[in-house]
């Protein structure tokens, strides 16, 4: 008679107080009583399971004392996700490399995948299966090149990956801004204004990850965004519409992990964007999609053409998926409104709502003009009456009360709206008119403020382009609570203002 299978060795779980971002992390003492540490050092992967469940995790191995030799420690997205208490026996074992690894070789060597192969390469990203360099692997080799099939394949296996939000009305319209510009607010003002008028408009939105703010960073000002499923359905139910955060309800998990290794690596290509964007909007139930494509020398979308090639694309897998998808250009040339930065940009978009003389014309005007485009959606509101709408329901003040009705049902926010007390200007060099400013510059500027980690840190413009400015006089003031952050924009601007000025008569040549 064979002896029986000696039952593998247990260790007791321990929750440790480390952020390790979104990635699981487990640790052992190299003293470990269950494991003999050097075994595990060919694996960068681990399995730990209790009963029927499975965690896969990256392993590191301690020797200060971090965790006994009958433990194993836990950060806390792995003690998240893993929701076992502390002190529950384990079982570790090594972990084989995800079978769809051997897709994401064929993708690098120039083949086409198949959708069963995207299916599985998707599952294992959204269960943290991949190392953000086999996640990169996989990135690069779909930026080489990706087929119509294959980006409807990529769209579809990423809405279906997560939650997948359904709503009692035939109609359901959103907005998405493709990014890039400081300031850009619109949606806080698009959605009060649409919901006011009746249509269904849940709108889920991104934190910034190398922008100064995001929308969701920006509503936190303002109210609650960690919402729930339930509670977001309620809100929606009350008010027509909302402003939380998308990550917190689970939509198209793997875009965000997608774009945690994208961003680094400067990987932008059309069609991960447009597979993005476009799951998110399946996910979330949307019927009726307006994009805002800005265009300008710092924008994503340097020109037109860009711009045209874009729409195409996004039409085309909308048009697969069933979604009405309408795209527009709008000005990128320079931010918009008058602050960068979580508060900052939340006074404009409360100045816009409450019609304050002193609120920016342009945030106002973009912000009206998306909205007239989601209005006439509305079979009931004549063609060509959608921008006369959402004024009449800007200037009566609807949208401001439907604006607090939403703060209202998603809670007061909870984090520190004060603005950054340490501050300096940045002035003009010369005498002249600003003639370009740089986007992209006074993004990284904002966020070497602080900005969104602070809320309050950022930029106040007090110059567009266009206007006029004497020598000495301010451009714009930076915000920043940190002294050290302080010293590095200060530096950072010293060395790139981000705009340029020419003189007043080299202006008015100009065609």
């Amino acid at each position: 008679m064979a002896p029986e299978a000696a039952s593998p060795a247990q260790l007791k779980v321990r929750r440790v107080q480390l952020d390790t971002g979104r990635e699981n992390v487990i640790v052992i003492s190299r003293r470990s009583e269950a494991l003999r540490a050097e075994i595990y050092r060919g694996f960068s992967r681990v399995e730990i399971r209790r009963g029927a469940k499975v965690l896969l995790a990256t392993l590191l191995i301690t020797d200060d004392g971090l965790v006994g030799p009958d433990e194993i420690a836990l950060a806390e997205p792995a003690f998240r996700r893993f929701a076992e208490p502390e002190g529950s026996l384990v079982t570790v074992t090594p972990a084989p490399p995800p079978e769809s690894l051997g897709a994401v070789r064929a993708k690098i060597h120039g083949q086409a995948l198949r959708d069963d192969e995207i299916d599985a390469i998707i599952a294992d990203i959204t269960s943290y299966r991949y190392s953000d360099m086999e996640i990169a692997a996989f990135l690069v080799g779909s930026a080489s090149f990706m087929t119509s099939g294959e980006l409807i394949a990529l769209t579809r296996a990423m809405a279906q990956a997560g939650t997948q939000l359904k709503w009692p009305g035939l109609m359901v319209v959103d907005k998405h801004c493709i990014g890039g510009i400081p300031g850009n607010r619109t949606s806080m003002i698009v959605v009060p204004i649409v919901a006011a008028h009746g249509l269904t408009i849940p709108k889920t939105s991104s934190r910034a990850i190398t922008s100064p703010a995001g929308t969701a960073d920006t509503m936190e000002v303002l109210a609650r965004v960690n919402v729930g499923v339930d509670e977001m359905k309620s809100i929606v139910a009350a008010c027509n519409g909302c402003l939380i955060w998308g990550g917190h309800v689970n939509l198209s998990p793997a875009d965000d992990i997608l774009i945690s290794v994208e961003r680094p690596l400067c990987l932008d290509t059309r069609e991960q964007m447009v597979a993005s964007i476009i799951s998110k909007k399946l996910a979330a139930g949307s019927t009726h999609l307006l994009i805002d494509l800005p265009v300008g020398p710092t924008a994503k979308l340097a020109n037109d053409n860009e711009a045209m090639r874009l729409r195409k694309l996004f039409e085309f897998v909308g048009d697969r998926f069933g979604l009405s998808v309408e795209v527009i250009t709008t000005d990128g040339r320079q931010p918009i409104g008058n602050g960068i930065g979580p508060v900052l940009e939340a006074e404009d978009v409360m100045a816009v709502l409450s019609n304050d003389p002193l609120a920016p014309v342009d945030l106002r005007e973009k912000s009206l003009r998306l909205a007239a485009h989601l209005l006439e959606y509305d079979p009931a509101l004549r063609g060509g009456a959608g921008y006369a709408r959402a004024r009449d329901l800007l200037e009566s003040g609807a949208a401001l009360r439907q604006m607090h009705r939403i703060m209202d049902a998603q809670g007061p926010s909870d984090c520190n709206s004060d603005l950054g007390d340490l501050t300096f200007d940045v002035k003009a060099a010369s005498d002249g008119i600003v003639s370009a400013i740089d986007c992209l510059r006074l993004n990284r500027l904002a966020r070497t403020a602080g900005a969104p980690l602070d809320k309050g840190a950022g930029i106040r413009l007090f110059k567009k382009i266009g206007d006029h400015v004497e020598q000495g006089e301010p451009l714009y003031r930076v915000h920043t609570f940190d002294r050290s952050e302080y010293s590095l924009a200060e530096a950072g601007a010293n060395a790139e203002s981000g705009y340029a000025i020419v003189p007043a008569r080299r202006a008015k040549a100009a065609p």
